[in-house]
């Protein structure tokens, strides 16, 4: 065999091997694993959302539904949220199709469907966690950006995550944060967390999988941490002409 023929095999021979450490390094990969980092700042962040006292966020928003042809079909939603733990919100939704109002005092809680003139009132107990319980249970209404009532609640359970990874930094409307991916039973989920002293959500992105066509639901966070805001702000006062109705129990 002369030179050529020689570095001509052994150069076929090289690319067929690296032709093929993708193939293998695929079929041998390991199952995803949680990582212990990526739940420690996720445990971080609940707990720096528990202690926040008095807070705005506003949230663009977006979610799938899927059509009897399997097609997706997203609608986007813009929600305005002033809280004062534990027992006060205002809140504000609006999208293309509706345009709703919750108020909630610590002793009652009002819904209000502003295009079509409509309200309803019912007594609420003492904390928002609470409110959001029976409006669940008992009305089947589900307040807009619930979860981040929930994170680190008694209810929120991190034993449920069956996989867990830091992706890296990322930035998000101009915040630096650390980007990481999440996998539960029935749903893939990412999350952006804010670097530094104020560990805030920036972006969530929610994917169910048990749909085939896999619908997301995403929500991008601004956040201002000194809302300047007083009791008045919690307090409905039914705009002209509005009409108040009875809220349907769930089943009934």
């Amino acid at each position: 065999m002369n030179r050529k023929n020689r570095w001509t095999q052994i150069a076929w021979a090289v690319a067929v091997a690296l032709l093929a450490v993708p193939v293998l390094a695929q079929q041998s990969a390991p199952p995803p694993a949680v990582d212990p980092a990526a739940v420690a700042a996720l445990n971080s962040m609940a707990s720096y959302l528990r202690a926040l006292k008095t807070f705005q966020v506003e949230a663009a928003t977006s979610r799938d539904s899927v059509s009897d042809d399997a097609q997706l079909i997203t609608r986007a939603s813009l929600v305005n949220y002033v809280v004062r733990m534990p027992d006060k919100v205002l809140a504000d939704v609006t999208s293309d199709r509706s345009e709703r109002q919750f108020v909630y005092d610590g002793k009652t809680f009002t819904m209000l469907a502003r295009r079509v003139g409509y309200y309803a009132t019912i007594p609420a107990p003492p904390t928002l966690r609470e409110l959001d319980d029976v409006l669940i249970e008992k009305y089947d209404i589900e307040l807009p950006l619930a979860d981040l009532f929930r994170w680190g609640s008694p209810k929120w359970n991190a034993a449920d995550i069956k996989a867990a990874t830091d992706i890296g930094p990322a930035e998000m409307l101009g915040t630096t944060c650390e980007q990481y991916t999440f996998r539960q039973e029935g749903v893939d989920w990412q999350i952006w967390i804010q670097l530094g002293d104020h560990p805030l959500p920036r972006k969530l992105v929610i994917t169910t999988t048990t749909d085939e066509a896999r619908p997301r639901y995403s929500a991008t966070f601004t956040w201002n941490l000194a809302p300047s805001v007083n009791d008045a702000a919690f307090t409905f006062t039914p705009p002209k002409g509005a009409t108040k109705i009875a809220f349907a129990e769930a089943g009934k």
